[in-house]
């Protein structure tokens, strides 16, 4: 594969390279079929619509969901997790007796989550629980549970911590919140493409991905499932929820809002936004073509398999762990065990801000890595690296061992 001489570590922020086929996807679909799919009749439209869905139809299939009507696609995880959040929460008000929505997350949340609910909790819209975890990078889905009041909406988690790596308990947490009646929003931004993820088994509600990370597809891609607890819009907006332990119903109030409202191409009479997924949160022109890309990363994902690509940036993690770990010039954060890690490695060295070394690295080595706070503030004061944060190294699937002796041999350099 043909790469730039720059040695690229920071995977976890976006893949590079892309997989094969990405690029010529994208060009190919520009030059010959990029029209406006459900906006008019004729057959190049037609055929956009027709590659949006097969997208969807695979998605679902990769993440284990039961309808690809509700993959919606989204510019990002971020995009995503603001449907997610704002929908559920949206149409939310205090209950009869003054409390308050009540939400649930944690201290390894990237902005995009934390930024929303610290915003609405500010505003007086929700309470708000920030989870802790223990000093292996784990939140413990018993914490959760605790939180957990008769005000709770809604739990929204990473399925990996974008600084650390360290995947976390998603089944457990899933589990928790089927039994207590309350949602459950999954940031899958570390995890898809990454390690295989069930909807159904992780009892997932509400699923947020991005197509440019592990997913190797292009930026400004990315998507939100809609489980079947989040009825369709048209549906009463009183929605039942089973409650598996306690053998009963509870109801609750589980339609999502739209947040983004506009054309959806196929009902322009309507006064409000179609009332049927995906379109109901689909407002807008949907970016085809980085979706044409994606279906190309896609097709690298089906044809090598998660499985192997996980072991290749575990096994590369493990080594980066073993290396220095008990070397007293580095301080590791995070669990030293590289099977409970997608690819990433959160470290500083002593004497140098992580800034430095980033730089260091780029300028002196050609090595690419991401230093600072990695939009994760509170892990970062959780771990006593805020405000300056840590060097963050994140290997791909296409990264090789030479690779990654460079880079060992380059942070050996700069420590001394």
């Amino acid at each position: 594969m043909d790469k730039t001489t720059v040695i690229y570590f920071d995977n976890a922020a976006t893949s590079f390279p892309k997989a094969p086929g990405v690029a010529g996807a994208i060009t190919t679909f520009l030059a010959e079929s990029a029209a406006n799919p459900g906006r008019s009749g004729h057959r190049m439209a037609v055929a956009a619509e027709r590659m949006l869905d097969d997208v969807r139809l695979r998605l679902t299939r990769l993440f284990d969901g039961d309808d690809h009507h509700r993959m919606v696609f989204a510019m990002n995880t971020t995009d995503a997790l603001n449907m997610a959040i704002k929908g559920v929460l949206g149409d939310e008000r205090p209950s009869a007796g003054g409390r308050l929505p009540h939400v649930i997350t944690t201290v390894l949340e990237h902005n995009s989550v934390s930024r929303q609910l610290e915003a609405m909790r500010e505003d007086g819209q929700i309470e708000l629980t920030r989870v802790t975890c223990d000093d292996e990078g784990f939140v413990d889905p018993g914490d959760i549970k605790r939180a957990i009041t008769p005000a709770t909406k809604l739990i929204v988690m990473t399925h990996a911590s974008n600084v650390l790596g360290t995947i976390q308990d998603a089944a457990a947490v899933g589990r928790i919140a089927r039994e207590h009646g309350v949602l459950f929003c999954l940031d899958a931004a570390q995890t898809a493409g990454a390690i295989p993820i069930s909807i159904t088994e992780l009892n997932v509600d509400l699923l947020a991905f991005p197509g440019h990370k592990s997913l190797l597809g292009p930026t400004g891609t990315g998507g939100l499932y809609v489980g079947s607890r989040c009825p369709e819009p048209a549906e009463a907006v009183a929605a039942t929820i089973e409650v598996g332990h306690q053998d009963k119903m509870i109801t609750r109030k589980s339609r999502l809002r739209a947040w983004r409202e506009g054309g959806t191409g196929g009902d322009s009479s309507t006064t409000r936004q179609p009332t049927l997924y995906p379109y109901y949160l689909e407002g807008g022109t949907p970016n085809t073509v980085g979706i044409a890309g994606l279906a190309a990363g896609l097709d690298y994902i089906e044809k090598h398999g998660i499985a192997g690509t996980l072991a290749h940036e575990q096994a590369m993690v493990k080594t980066i762990i073993d290396r220095i770990a008990d070397d007293k010039r580095f301080t590791l954060y995070g669990t030293r065990d590289a099977s409970r890690r997608v690819g990433a490695v959160a470290f500083n060295i002593a004497g140098y801000e992580p800034s430095d070394v980033g730089s260091i690295l780029d300028t002196s080595f050609d090595i690419a890595a991401r230093p600072g706070l990695h939009c994760s503030p509170y892990c970062h004061k959780r771990f006593g690296t805020h405000p300056s944060g840590a060097l963050r190294v994140s290997p791909g699937p296409f990264n090789t061992a030479e690779e990654l002796d460079a880079l060992l041999d380059a942070l050996n350099q700069i420590a001394g």
